[in-house]
């Protein structure tokens, strides 16, 4: 099995925090169910995290909402003292009541607790990347922007990223304090973050595309990916990553798996050239009803999904109140 290297895949500048190779290791998935408590295989856990490193893979993601608090814990006490050029990326601004539940909290007082947690946890001085999880709609942006700038410059952090924002949202921060990442749900299936994505290649930030495989079963059941896959050799899965690394230059996919085959499969797409054609297909593809269908009724509501629902929900319920007649 090949290393990952700078050839095969490129870097991308995170400032302070140094450079990256373009392909990263989500460890959400090294939890248990619901993203709650620890895996049920920890032994197993930890062995995938020393393949990330053997791999070559220099940017780990992680946040204080994953278990919550185990994912930083287990990186920790497998990996530290951590090799000279391990990122870890970590976030904060969300918090957790139970398995598969989650809600937003951008204030400025949680912001700082919970980045002082992860620098406990983590057991680091600075922490290289620190992701604002997503916007808190209860909160001004800016508050929560600015107390991530405050700790950037108490030297609690090196360097400022955002989760699940809109361009207008990544325009406001930018203007805060400088940002060098964007981590946005994105995929071959959902590309709903386009013009999010087109914003960080003009500015050179690092898109860091998170769910890059668009959910369980996606990949095997699309005949685009099987098909171009069965042509080079690879699994449907890597022609996905493939696919995202041809996109653009500043793209960081951050595949998250428990299996070391499947680490190691994830791996192995950072050498794959699609050709011109392979990719057009791939760019002009567009799920089928059913299968959109099928895909969302097998994937949980992301976190992001969920705060959306909620925030959304009082405003509906008192336009429809409105239209019965009842406000």
């Amino acid at each position: 099995m090949e290393q990952l290297t700078d050839a095969t895949c490129g870097t991308v500048d995170l400032g302070a925090a140094g450079s990256v190779r373009r392909l990263g290791f989500g460890a959400m998935r090294l939890t248990g169910s619901g993203v709650w408590g620890p895996p049920d295989d920890p032994d197993a856990a930890r062995a995938v995290l020393h393949r990330v490193l053997d791999l070559g893979i220099d940017l780990i993601d992680t946040a204080d909402a994953y278990g919550p608090d185990v994912n930083e814990d287990m990186i920790a006490a497998t990996l530290s003292p951590y090799p000279a050029g391990l990122v870890i990326a970590t976030k904060g601004g969300l918090v957790r009541q139970g398995p598969g539940q989650w809600s937003p909290d951008g204030r400025p007082e949680h912001l700082r607790r919970a980045c002082e947690g992860s620098l406990t946890r983590l057991g680091v001085d600075t922490i290289g990347l620190y992701q604002l999880h997503r916007p808190d709609p209860e909160v001004p942006f800016e508050d929560s922007v600015g107390t991530l700038a405050e700790l950037r410059a108490e030297g609690k952090i090196a360097e400022v990223g955002l989760s699940n924002v809109s361009v207008e949202e990544l325009r406001a921060a930018q203007a805060i304090v400088p940002i060098v990442s964007v981590q946005n749900r994105y995929n071959l299936r959902e590309r709903d973050s386009e013009d999010v994505l087109q914003a960080c290649t003009a500015d050179g930030i690092a898109f860091v595309p998170y769910f890059p495989l668009g959910g369980f079963g996606f990949t095997s059941g699309t005949a685009a990916l099987v098909e171009i896959g069965e042509a080079h050799g690879v699994p449907p899965s890597a022609v996905a990553l493939a696919w995202l690394l041809a996109r653009s230059p500043i793209m960081v996919p951050i595949p998250g798996t428990a299996s070391m085959l499947h680490l190691e499969q994830n791996v192995a797409a950072a050498s794959l050239r699609l050709g011109d054609h392979e990719l057009e297909r791939l760019d002009a593809f567009r799920p089928e009803l059913g299968e959109m269908l099928k895909a969302k009724l097998s994937t949980p509501l992301s976190p992001e999904a969920r705060a959306r629902i909620r925030a959304q929900a009082g405003p509906l319920r008192r336009l429809w109140d409105r239209l019965r007649g009842r406000s």
